[in-house]
């Protein structure tokens, strides 16, 4: 009987189909991409350039997707822990049984809130994610987290402070901006904006135009870049002030912006006149008249545009870094401009669900909640403790927590402590092992899919996608997954939903007006609404879309709300009405632009009630002012542990671990330890050789690799890596080392909890 993994039935034989639309999944910004079909290979792939975003550009990495769809860890029937620990198949019918049962049991015994749910869809599984919510509502789930929540829960709370709420989310304009900025961020390697190296290229080649990196590693963007400010790791809080203390000295302000768009200048003004800029220099290990230059470049700029990433989102001052970053744009007069800063439509929320609230938090240890979600970092905390709020069990979608998260150990120790682990993924993951059930979902290309990290200005796109493939024998997709769970948990029957089966009938109007009043009748189905539209919209748009479109139902919900909330942006883009959008998402197979806004409606679209921007964020200027008294140690500072290591690089060779399959990697497989010269030489090795990494949490081992593009003291391991996969002969072997194994939950901002993947403590020694 097999326990884990099976083998994907292929077919070779076939020739190769014609091209076929869909996107990459492998980042946010998910290209379209064209792929033939040799069987259920994936033969060739190919920029789309029919896209209306990436237009035909493509990164290397999307080239191999068929190390995902067709990987030797896929599952192919719900899988039940055994007493000893190994796995059992069952068939759906059992699992969906016991798994409602289990799950009613506690919700019935210490409530649905003792429920918590984890992922709501990974890179490219939005749409299924998204069904997750209609399990929740019928358990009382009320608390959730996903790996947004140790990214960009920081930032969202600063575009709260300045904007009115965290939902005013910021985008740069790169294809126009004069003067583009990257901190913390390498976008050669981790993209974060349509078509990136061709924009990186554009921007460096033009002598108009100039490349700001901020970032301790001279990273493929930097080579290219006009200015590179190599701050010492952990140290951008002080580069960051003190560029913005140069702006207020020399008077290089857009006095004329800030007198009409913002609010309590004097006070910032106060804050920055603190802070000494031959000293913050210093402790930031960068040139002083460097970073003088650069925002002077910056002020008499026409356009500015700025990026935030992991390295200040995952390291010391992350959520005070994200308020500095917004403060160079905001002064500089580079917000709601062409080429600079503006706050984009969405056509779904990325954030969590639950109660709402702006003051909620962790039921255990009072951790604040942000956009909905748990701060990831502490999710062992509600776990492993003998509080009467603890979390009970976990609902695991499309998310490997235990890869993912910091200190790998601590996450098995909690879910090994709950009474119900259940995941549902494609494949056999680090998490599902410490799973009770593990449910097999259909790849991102068995169903009708789609992102919403739909993030761009001023024409914002959309992309539903087409199967390509039928969905594998014995998975499920998410949506059908969640149908079963919530008729078995009692969410709703055939009876409660006739009458907009009736409706659904006499076409897309009619229904439209019957699914209001409906909800209006039945708020209680409220928290089932995806569903809902599956179960009884979905059936007439089979005979449009063909079998398996149900889920398509969703995405017409999904029209409405955005046109209600952006109504004008729609129409600019050519749509008249919901109906209209809804039909040309179905439609186009490329994606569509689905908003277009002119810049002056980011200054309509703030929250605050006096549509002025709040420079001062109250909560994080005690942590500004102690800049002045805090002293960085250096890399050499801890006898103990003398290196900071950066865990989770992004590089050529890495992508996101949804490539299990280590065959993908054409080179440094085993993902190499990246040291200065000087380093190696300290420890007594040489390019190639082995070290044991050891931090406060764990211990691997490496191969080094020689590199003179960290500063030293400053080393670095790449993402993706320590994920086993069953070779051959269904023996799993483990490539590369897990970053995870060695980072801290301990180590993380004190107002978002985001932990300090970037800034770990580590020491090094040589090995045989």
């Amino acid at each position: 009987m097999a326990t884990t993994t099976t083998t994907p039935t292929t077919t070779t034989t076939e020739r190769p189909t014609a091209w076929q639309q869909t996107a990459c999944i492998l980042c946010s910004i998910n290209c379209g991409i064209e792929v033939r079909l040799d069987g259920t290979r994936f033969a060739r792939v190919r920029g789309d350039k029919a896209h209306p975003t990436s237009q035909g550009y493509t990164c290397e990495k999307a080239l191999r997707l068929d190390h995902y769809q067709n990987s030797r860890d896929r599952l192919t029937s719900p899988l039940r822990r055994r007493a000893d620990g190994t796995y059992e198949e069952v068939d759906w019918d059992t699992a969906i049984t016991e798994i409602a049962a289990r799950f009613a049991k506690i919700r019935d015994t210490y409530g649905g809130e003792k429920i918590f749910y984890y992922g709501g869809g990974g890179q490219g599984t939005h749409l299924g994610g998204g069904f997750g919510g209609a399990t929740r509502g019928v358990l009382g789930s009320r608390y959730s987290s996903n790996a947004l929540a140790q990214e960009k829960t920081g930032e969202f709370w600063v575009d709260g402070q300045l904007f009115g709420r965290p939902r005013c989310h910021t985008t740069g304009d790169f294809e126009h901006t004069e003067v583009a900025v990257f901190v913390g961020k390498n976008p050669w390697q981790s993209h974060g904006f349509p078509r990136a190296r061709t924009t990186l290229k554009e921007i460096a080649r033009d002598p108009e135009r100039a490349l700001v990196v901020i970032d301790p590693r001279r990273t493929e963007s930097a080579d290219l870049a006009d200015y590179h400010l190599q701050v010492r790791p952990g140290t951008d809080a002080f580069a960051l002030a003190a560029a913005l203390a140069v702006l207020a000295e020399e008077d290089l302000l857009d006095h004329a912006w800030l007198d009409e768009h913002a609010r309590r200048l004097d006070e910032l003004l106060a804050l920055l006149g603190g802070v000494d800029i031959t000293d913050y220099c210093d402790r930031a290990g960068v040139d002083e008249e460097l970073v003088r230059t650069v925002a002077r470049r910056i002020a008499r700029a026409a356009s500015v545009s700025i990026f935030e990433d992991l390295g200040i989102q995952q390291a010391p001052h992350s959520t005070l870094n994200s308020w500095l970053e917004k403060l160079i744009y905001l002064l500089t007069g580079n917000f709601g401009i062409e080429g600079g800063m503006n706050i984009h439509t969405r056509m779904a929320s990325l954030g969590g669900g639950g109660v709402g609230g702006t003051n909620r938090v962790t039921p255990v240890g009072g951790h604040r909640i942000i956009t909905g979600l748990i701060p990831a970092a502490v999710i062992p905390d509600e776990i492993l403790t003998d509080h009467p709020d603890r979390f009970r069990a976990m609902l695991i979608e499309s998310s490997n927590p235990v890869h993912s998260l910091p200190d790998s150990q601590r996450m098995r120790d909690a879910l090994d402590a709950l009474e119900l682990v259940v995941v549902i993924d494609v494949a056999f993951t680090e998490t599902a092992r410490h799973a009770d059930y593990v449910l097999p979902a259909s790849s991102q290309f068995e169903k009708w899919e789609a992102t919403f990290f739909t993030l761009e200005f001023p024409e914002n796109a959309f992309h539903l996608r087409k199967p390509l493939l039928p969905p594998l024998e014995g998975t499920r997709p998410e949506p059908e997954i969640h149908r079963r769970l919530v008729r078995a948990l009692g969410g709703y029957t055939d009876d409660d939903l006739l009458p907009l089966h009736e409706a659904a009938l006499r076409g897309r109007a009619a229904y439209a007006e019957a699914f209001l009043a409906f909800l209006g009748d039945r708020p209680d189905l409220a928290r089932v609404v995806p569903l809902v539209l599956v179960e009884t919209l979905g059936p007439t748009l089979v005979e449009e879309l063909g079998p398996g479109s149900e889920t398509v139902a969703a995405v017409w919900g999904l029209c409405q709300t955005a046109f209600l909330s952006y109504p004008s942006s729609i129409r600019r883009a050519g749509y008249e009405d919901a109906e209209a959008l809804f039909e040309a998402v179905t439609t186009t197979h490329s994606g569509i632009v689905f908003s277009v806004d002119p810049y002056d409606e980011t200054i309509a679209r703030m929250e605050t009630p006096d549509k002025l921007v709040n420079l001062v964020v109250d909560e994080l200027v005690d942590e500004f002012q102690a800049l002045a008294s805090e002293r960085p140690p250096s890399p050499a500072g801890d006898d103990a542990y003398p290196f900071v290591l950066s865990a989770g690089e992004r590089r050529s060779s890495t992508a996101n671990t949804i490539y299990r399959d280590p065959s993908w990697m054409k080179n440094d497989t085993e993902g190499s330890l990246r040291m200065h010269p000087k380093d190696a030489a300290s420890v007594g090795v040489d390019d190639g050789g082995t070290v044991r990494l050891t931090t406060r949490r764990g211990s691997v081992v490496a191969v080094v690799e020689v590199s003179d593009t960290l500063l030293p003291g400053h080393v670095s391991l790449p993402n993706g890596r320590g994920l086993d996969y069953p070779d051959e002969s269904g023996e799993r072997e483990r490539k590369g080392a897990p970053p995870n194994e060695l980072t801290s939950t301990d180590d993380r901002d004190w107002l978002a909890g985001t932990p300090w993947h970037k800034h770990v403590r580590a020491r090094i020694e040589a090995v045989a």
